[in-house]
């Protein structure tokens, strides 16, 4: 089987006002990373649109209406002090959720190993009812309730280790007992949430709150004793994972001190717990990272290592 990357042009048309991080450069440094011939056998699909179905499992129709009305003319509309949208924000936001829940449905049905969504904006700081973090949907939480949903799958899992705590996903999978969330991130930060004692309705959500400057060595070891045990003991049916790359040790928004191979580890250590639990199916989703040369790297380190473990081929790209 093959690793799947799902991505789309409307990805750059959501256009963020001069100076935010959260920038159209960043698909392009990706797309532009991922040119490279060691990529070629990547099933690369054109995201579809999400269902209004699947954004209602996390979201209420007032706040779909609210994202859809918000976005001006001209110019920009700001949700809150960092979350701005324009014209085509909302389709690049719908365009973000529809790649994670068509990756869950390629993976599920077995038409892929494993997939990678390069979309943006990210989504794992939007709450049912909140645009926040230069996210509109919760696009991780909105896969999960469609695997759980749509394919009846009993248990799944999220990963995220964005360096900036997924209060979002939280927020839409706290009184989900099907689901477990498992967090690193760097406290205190942004957006404030994630304590250790934020444990979810059914404690079914694990939060690892590390210091600034926390490096590699010390990032793996949080891992290995705490982060790949939750994982093993949720026999999830699919992983799914929040990808931030602003734990690097070059992003601009954070102080933690992770360098490339990290990531190539991460992905590597959670690829295991996938093939232990649920055949080895991930479904993968950016998140942050916002040095544009760090982003790039650490995204084609993931992603090499998801095409290792998804099984090498080549297959005529498909869109929608």
């Amino acid at each position: 089987m093959t690793t799947a990357l799902y991505h789309h042009p409307d990805a750059a048309s959501h256009v963020t006002p001069p100076g935010h991080p959260e920038q159209v450069a960043r698909y392009h440094a990706i797309m532009k990373a991922l040119d490279d011939p060691r990529f070629a056998a990547l099933d690369r699909r054109l995201a579809p649109m999400v269902a209004d179905e699947a954004l209602l499992r996390c979201h209420p129709q007032w706040y779909l209406d609210r994202v859809a009305a918000a976005a001006p003319a001209e110019g920009w509309a700001s949700l809150d002090a960092d979350t701005h949208v324009m014209a085509a924000s909302e389709t690049a936001a719908r365009r973000a959720a529809g790649a994670a829940v068509a990756a869950v449905d390629a993976v599920m049905t077995g038409e892929v190993g494993n997939a990678f969504c390069a979309l943006r904006p990210p989504g794992h700081h939007a709450e049912r009812e909140t645009a926040m973090g230069f996210c509109l949907f919760g696009t991780v939480a909105v896969a999960a309730k469609h695997a759980l949903e749509a394919h009846g799958l009993a248990r799944v899992a999220v990963m995220d280790f964005d360096v900036h705590h997924g209060n979002g996903t939280q927020d839409l999978l706290w009184d989900e007992p099907r689901a477990t969330f498992v967090s690193t991130h760097q406290s205190p930060l942004y957006p404030g949430t994630g304590a250790a004692g934020e444990r979810g309705a059914h404690g079914q959500i694990l939060n690892l709150p590390l210091p600034a400057g926390t490096d590699g060595v010390a990032y793996r070891a949080v891992f290995e004793a705490r982060v790949l045990p939750a994982l093993r003991a949720a026999r999830s049916e699919l992983l799914l994972v929040s990808a931030g790359f602003d734990a690097h040790r070059a992003d601009p928004l954070a102080q933690m001190a992770l360098g490339t191979d990290d990531f190539a580890w991460i992905t590597e250590r959670l690829c295991d717990v996938a093939d232990e639990s649920c055949g080895g199916r991930v479904v993968s989703v950016l998140e942050g990272g916002y040095d544009l040369d760090a982003l790039a790297d650490s995204v084609a380190a993931h992603l090499g290592v998801l095409m290792d473990r998804g099984g090498a081929g080549t297959k005529e790209g498909r869109g929608q």
